[in-house]
């Protein structure tokens, strides 16, 4: 995932990614400040930071840090589902006078796996196909994680579709006895005022 936005200068702005369980996330951040004599986003001065926090889906707090103009945060997630991951600066200027628009570019890797380069350029062969296989063998766990919580995902959002759908059938039900409920009791209605009236 690679993006960038825009916040004001004492804003926080949260973004929501959803990660598989014990994943290990890598994320890139840098800070851009509007410039009105350029009239353009300039890289930040190096006093202005960013404040990374990340939340997990029971709200547990996996990460509170501030980082500089630009930085590197890692995190593992424990539980699966959606994690808030929310930046906001560290500018201490009076909300008045902080107008200044920040540009943040993120960039977020999930089931990122880092190959020892410095152990795959060694002389020997062995060492580096042990190495790269062991990296295979994280991405291989890497993605048979995420295949496992995409199909506990499909379970709940099919068993969430069945009891919609046998929700949906009995209300029809319940209409339908309603409306001929409804209809019996207009034509009773209907013939004993008729009966009264002598018409019939």
């Amino acid at each position: 995932l690679a993006l960038y936005f825009h916040i004001g200068e004492r804003e926080e702005k949260c973004i929501i990614e959803d990660i598989p369980s014990d994943t290990l996330v890598v994320g890139n951040h840098k800070v851009q400040r509007w410039d009105l004599h350029m009239r353009d986003f300039l890289d930040s001065a190096p006093g202005l930071g960013m404040f990374v926090t990340v939340t997990s889906p029971t709200s547990e707090v996996l990460l509170s840090k501030l980082y500089g103009p630009q930085g590197t945060f890692t995190f593992t997630s424990y539980i699966s589902g959606e994690h808030i991951i929310c930046f906001q600066s560290n500018s201490t200027r009076f909300a008045v006078i902080a107008g200044s628009k920040l540009r943040i570019h993120l960039d977020i890797r999930v089931g990122e796996h880092f190959l020892d380069e410095s152990g795959i350029q060694a002389k020997d062969k062995v060492n580096e196909v042990n190495i790269r296989l062991e990296n295979l063998i994280e991405q291989i766990h890497h993605v048979t994680r995420e295949q496992e919580y995409e199909r506990e995902r499909e379970e709940k959002f099919r068993k969430t579709s069945e009891e919609t759908n046998s929700n949906i059938l009995w209300w029809a039900i319940v209409q339908t006895l309603i409306l001929i409920s409804v209809g019996i009791w207009q034509i009773k209605s209907l013939r004993d005022f008729f009966i009264s009236k002598k018409l019939v």
